[in-house]
Order: structure tokens, then C-alpha cells, then sequence
């Protein structure tokens, strides 16, 4: 944790943080978790390196057009330019010439990642392919996210960002009830307008589906260059943070690497609670000073 950080906690009077960094492995290659209310670094994984974001992207696609005045119960057709946007990518479910409402393209693109629904959503709002972007970079402009650049709508073809930066515009996101509620809904069906497709999507967020931790959203995300990532929004005792894991090297080592902080959080290790006096109140004994590396680990002097 940093310096910055501890500073934070002290002035609104936490008096407990979680374990010792020390005590936490994660295996994804970068990682960063964030009190979601205050922006407090909790942990750091190399976290503002840049990195590949793959389809954690489409948070920023759902935050354009939001923004843009998507109308959610009108209708919109997939295109041959919605096929070429998605070659490369995992098997869609959005057939060519059928047409859906804007808001199962939301559910279609968050919950399952379909790749033909970010540039459908962009016509919708009339903006093409690089409209789309433009819009896209310049909501990460407006959230002050300086390493967070895109050219592409989907995440196939690259599109890069940091841990910290992907952890705090998924807040922003999660800060859209509309949002919010897409990436929490675990399971949904989708008919198209002509009555045809009936699609059943279920959402990739493995912690959204175990249920053992409250999840207030969430994006996964997969391509060869960025490896298995995954953001995520949770509350644990009361407390909701931000998370981002980017860089896995396996499908499920993403979650593990949640679940991991998820209990660290909520149990800690034997022994590791640092102890935090009040702000404004009691000074902190000479034993219980806090020395910080400029690796982000909190330990007791």
C-alpha cells in the first residue's frame, strides 16, 4: 500500500486495513484493488504498468453510447460491418440481418462479451467505427485516465490501459444503475424483433455466478497478447472496492486471484491485521509505526 494511501485511511478514521501485502500472491501479471468510496490503494501489482485490456474494453463502449443517449427499448439491426468489427473473436450469437433491442445488445456485449454488439451499439447512437473510438477515448479523457488508449471497439486489436485505471473506470461504471444491474445479472434471454432468436446468455463473471462474495459488477476478457483479465467490483464487510487483474495466464487463475484478495480482505492472515489509531484522536505507539517500500507493502517496524 502507499504512503498516499495510509494517509487516506488515517483522516477518515479506519483504524484496521487488511493483511499484510506480504502475505498475498496473486499470479495475475498485473493486479490492483481500490477502495471503490475513497480510491485508496488496498494493493498493488505492478499497477500502473500498461498493459493489453482485451474486452474489459467494452465497459468503455457501454459508457459512450450511455452518455450519447442510447435508447434502450429501440431496436437495431446486426450489419455486415458488425461481422467484420467481430472477425477474430470468440463465436457470436448475433446473427447477421436480425435485429434486437439496445438493451439485450448492453446484456449481449457485458454479460457474454459478444463482439458484433459494441459497433451495433455505436450505430445506434450514430456514430461509426471510429466515431465509436473517439467517443471511447474520450471517456477515458473525461475520467482522467492518461495511459488508457483505444483503436479498436471490441479489445480484439489493441486497446491498452493500466490496473488502476481499469479498476477505477469500472467504478465509473458501475456508478450507471443501468450498468450496474447488466453486469450483475447472472443469467438472461434475448428474442429478437422478428421473434427467430431466442438466445440465452449467461454472464463470464465466475465470481458473479459462485455467489460467495457480493459483486457489484464486472468485464472478462481474453486475447492471446493480454492474456486472462478480469475487473470487478465487490463488497466485503461492508466495505466495496474496485479490483482489476490483468495478464493471467490461465482462464480460472483470474478468479482464483479474486478470491484470494476477496479472503484476504475479509480473514487476513494469523497475526497480520495492522492496527490503524484514529486520526485526530490517539497517537500511534513507536511500535506501531508504518514503514512503506515503494512497492506498495505495509509493514510494522
Amino acid at each position: 500500500m502507499r504512503l498516499t494511501g495510509i494517509v487516506t485511511l488515517l483522516f477518515l478514521g479506519i483504524t484496521s486495513l487488511p493483511a499484510l501485502a506480504d502475505d498475498l500472491e496473486l499470479k495475475s501479471e498485473v493486479a490492483v484493488v481500490l477502495d471503490a468510496r475513497t480510491g485508496a490503494e488496498v494493493y498493488a501489482k505492478d499497477a500502473d504498468e500498461v498493459h493489453a485490456i482485451a474486452s474489459t474494453t467494452k465497459i468503455f463502449v457501454a459508457m459512450a453510447v450511455r452518455r450519447k443517449g442510447l435508447v434502450l427499448d429501440d431496436w437495431t439491426e446486426i450489419t455486415q460491418a458488425d461481422v467484420k468489427a467481430a472477425r477474430g473473436g470468440a463465436r457470436t450469437r448475433l446473427d447477421r440481418g436480425q435485429t434486437f433491442q439496445n438493451e439485450d445488445l448492453l446484456r449481449a456485449m457485458l454479460m457474454a462479451s459478444d463482439n458484433r454488439a459494441p459497433s451495433a451499439l455505436g450505430r445506434a447512437v450514430g456514430l461509426d467505427r471510429d466515431g465509436l473510438i473517439d467517443e471511447m477515448n474520450a471517456v477515458a479523457k473525461d475520467l482522467g485516465l492518461k495511459q488508457t488508449k483505444f483503436t479498436d471497439t471490441s479489445g480484439l486489436r489493441g486497446n491498452v490501459s493500466t490496473a488502476r485505471e481499469m479498476a477505477l473506470a469500472l467504478k465509473a461504471a458501475i456508478d450507471d444503475p443501468v450498468l450496474a444491474k447488466i453486469m450483475t445479472t447472472s443469467w438472461v434471454r434475448i428474442t429478437s424483433k422478428s421473434g427467430y432468436a431466442k438466445l440465452d446468455y449467461g454472464n463470464t463473471n465466475s465470481a458473479l455466478q459462485a455467489g460467495k462474495y457480493t459483486v457489484t459488477g464486472g468485464k472478462t476478457g481474453y486475447t492471446r497478447k493480454a492474456g486472462y483479465c478480469f475487473i470487478v467490483g465487490t463488497e466485503i464487510d461492508g466495505t466495496t472496492y474496485v479490483m482489476a487483474f490483468l495478464g493471467a495466464e490461465g482462464k480460472s487463475t483470474r478468479f482464483a486471484d479474486f478470491n484470494r484478495v476477496a479472503s484476504w480482505i475479509s480473514e487476513g492472515s494469523a497475526g497480520a491485521k495492522v492496527k490503524v489509531a484514529k486520526a485526530r484522536k490517539d497517537k500511534p505507539k513507536k511500535s506501531e509505526k508504518l514503514r512503506v517500500s515503494a512497492k506498495g507493502k505495509v509493514k510494522k517496524k
